[in-house]
């Protein structure tokens, strides 16, 4: 059995690290030449988890065909905003080879959903999602992890329990592909709200204030696009939620708490190589917001200062000063 992992960064070295410990022989595509001769000549990345062993049977490689060749299962795990162009460059995937998407993001331009962009290039494809709290490093460090398998293909899902599954690291399955993906991709903004407010030393009622009326957000909009609500109490919605608004790993928090101390998106990126996929995702999430009619006052306030100059304390009053509501309605 050979898988293909479409991604060498932080999530993606994990998985590569995580399916070679299933018996699998891995190849590892990484776009930058130092990712793969570091891993090819230390068994390390250079840039991305670089003090953790790659086991032999990962093959890193910079030949996109050559990972894809004889693969039984494709795994994307490339940001977002570059998901539909690596999506171009790949040969013809047989339609018995699953895609399986674990970006959790939106496309930035046409506000899709990552399963939509992956069968709108593979229209024969059979197609799932991987999602839930899942810091890559502990992943590729073993330690116990659940997360979902989305798709409307029960037997996918259940393959793919079997092929990915551990005692370390529980798959669930979810027929709910929309729910599961919202929540994976908006949880990274609200992280983002809950590192300013850490960041601005608000507290801990601040942050538990802002998790679970950020819950009721990302439901909001996951109900308007098809999902269903039950769906954000599970692995892909509260628990990836929790964990990324409050772990210590959490790129989206980090990000939110150098913005709270006059950071900037763009210097947090390139001190540590890794993308917070938050600052992207609000742009759709707002613009899925108007599309539908819903309202997302806490994206609102992250994209304002993200990209409006708002200064983050003002944005937190702009939250505190709404009008109060039902909250069972």
């Amino acid at each position: 059995m050979s898988i293909a992992v479409i991604g060498g960064g932080s999530w993606g070295t994990a998985l590569a690290i995580h399916v070679a410990r299933t018996g699998a022989a891995v190849r590892l595509w990484a776009r930058e030449r130092e990712v793969v001769d570091g891993i090819r000549t230390r068994r390390r990345s250079p840039w991305y988890l670089a003090d953790i062993d790659v086991p032999p049977p990962v093959e890193a490689t910079n030949d996109i065909d050559q990972a894809l060749r004889g693969a039984t299962l494709a795994i994307i795990v490339v940001p977002s905003e570059f998901v539909a162009a690596t999506l171009k460059t790949l040969p013809s995937i047989p339609a018995d080879v699953p895609i399986l998407s674990a970006t959790k993001g939106l496309d930035p331009e046409r506000h899709l959903r990552m399963s939509e962009v992956i069968t709108e290039r593979f229209p024969d494809a059979r197609v799932a999602v991987l999602s839930g709290p899942t810091f890559a490093r502990e992943v590729a460090l073993a330690r116990p992890t659940a997360a979902v398998i989305a798709t409307r293909d029960d037997t996918l899902a259940a393959a793919l329990q079997r092929r990915l599954g551990t005692r370390e690291f529980r798959l669930y399955a979810n027929r709910d592909v929309i729910g599961v993906e919202v929540g994976g991709a908006v949880k990274n903004v609200m992280a983002i709200a809950t590192g300013i407010a850490d960041g601005l030393g608000l507290g801990e009622n601040a942050r538990a204030a802002l998790v679970t009326r950020g819950l009721a957000e990302m439901t909001r909009l996951a109900v308007a696009l098809g999902a269903i609500s039950g769906t954000m109490a599970g692995l892909a919605g509260l628990g990836d939620l929790v964990l990324t608004c409050t772990g210590s790993l959490s790129r989206n928090r980090q990000l939110g708490m150098a913005l709270a101390k006059g950071g900037t998106a763009a210097a947090v990126e390139r001190e540590t190589r890794m993308i917070a996929e938050g600052a992207r995702t609000v742009v759709s999430a707002l613009a899925l917001a108007r599309r539908y009619s819903v309202t997302l006052p806490i994206c609102h306030e992250v994209g304002a200062v993200l990209f409006d100059g708002k200064p983050p304390a003002d944005a937190l009053a702009s939250l505190l000063e709404r009008p109060v509501k039902r909250e069972d309605r």
